[in-house]
């Protein structure tokens, strides 16, 4: 099995450890930067490399897409460069999702064979098969492959979100048995089921039964309440094997994340941080931060006291906010490093508190601050 986890401290369900890739080590639990098309939005990747807080922590693994990567400029293309790594100037462990996500939200028509879409970037047909999504990826060369799910917005009715299941456990089995690249490349599998728990452990049985290299929990922070959420992640985390990596795709929220760490999550990856950075909304202790209001405009404070970041440590909130009024480009980069940054230090912190077992009392600040919920 390429993708090795140690689990070195629990606090209740909750664990920290190592995970063990082909080109490296992750510290868990842990976030995913989202390099959708080899970077991350409006950040270089050497600067995302070079993020560090002074208990030594960095980002330690990469995602990037399917879906994007196969269209512009082609999965061949990048192969031909040297692979996902070298294309992308990231010399760590890589993951690749399988496209489903993006392909799904353009309403396809699925059949046995596959997906069918229309390109968002030319309106081309194709026909995105798990074999496919299997040959891409292996092109690509990530560390962490996903196989191709079927991922139904919700709410959904429940012959839908059952179909979701059982034809996703099929397309796992095809993305099985296409696999070649199995030296230097894990394959995790996806489950589904909505937020209906029964579905869900069912879907999570199911795909336990395949015994693949890890697990991930799809089709969740697509617009359900937090509150019908987290009782479907209890119910898949129950049936997950203890020694296999446990990944929420597509969460990224910091009160979501420190509650899904609660239930025993390992792996987390989403755009929000740097979205938000993009529109000048900025992560701090207190909750979030619009630096393009006014109050900000003589304010010679950093985003954050004790930040840490690179932002934080040379700007100050009156030249930020100076920058949105006049629509700079910088401030893009400037916030995204900021967000990402923040988003790393809480995940170090999470790793220190389940080693502690004080996860608890973090929990109860992370609520306070972004949950709605009392310290």
């Amino acid at each position: 099995m390429i993708a090795e986890l140690t689990v070195a401290a629990r606090d209740g369900a909750a664990r920290a450890g190592v995970l063990r890739l082909a080109r490296g080590s992750i510290e868990t639990p842990a976030f995913m930067p989202v390099a959708t098309r080899g970077t991350v939005r409006a950040l270089p990747t050497h600067v995302l490399a070079d993020l560090r807080t002074p208990g030594g922590a960095a980002f330690d693994v990469l995602l990037s897409n399917t879906y994007h990567l196969m269209l512009r400029p082609g999965a061949e293309v990048v192969a031909g460069l040297g692979g996902l790594h070298a294309f992308a100037g990231w010399d760590r462990p890589m993951l690749t999702d399988s496209g489903g996500y993006q392909v799904f939200s353009l309403e396809p028509r699925v059949t046995d064979r596959g997906a069918e879409f229309a390109s968002t970037y030319d309106g081309s047909r194709h026909l995105l098969t798990p074999e496919l999504a299997v040959e891409v990826q292996e092109l690509l060369g990530a560390d962490v492959q996903m196989v191709l799910d079927v991922c139904p917005p919700l709410p959904s009715p429940p012959e839908v979100l059952r179909a979701a299941v059982e034809t996703t456990e099929a397309w796992a089995r095809r993305a099985l048995a296409a696999r070649r690249r199995i030296e230097d490349q894990s394959l995790f599998g996806i489950v589904q089921g909505g937020v209906d728990p029964e579905l869900r452990r069912e879907a999570a049985e199911r795909t336990v039964a395949l015994d693949l290299d890890g697990y991930a929990l799809g089709g969740l922070s697509v617009g359900e309440r937090r509150d019908e959420m987290l009782p479907a992640i209890e119910a898949a985390v129950a049936v997950l094997p203890d020694d296999r990596p446990r990944y929420l795709m597509g969460v990224g929220d910091p009160c979501s994340i420190v509650e899904a760490v609660a239930r025993g999550i390992d792996l987390f990856d989403c755009v929000l941080p740097t979205r938000l950075a993009r529109h000048g909304t900025l992560l701090t202790d207190d909750g979030r931060l619009n630096i393009g209001r006014a109050e900000f405009a003589r304010d010679d404070r950093p985003i954050q006291d004790g930040c840490g970041c690179p932002t934080c440590a040379r700007y100050e909130r009156g030249l930020l906010r100076h920058l949105a009024s006049v629509d700079e480009p910088a401030l893009a980069s400037l916030c995204t490093i900021h967000n990402l940054y923040w988003t790393l230090r809480l995940t170090e912190r999470i790793r220190a508190a389940v080693r502690s077992g004080t996860l608890d009392a973090l929990r109860r600040e992370v609520g306070a601050a972004w949950c709605g919920t009392p310290g």
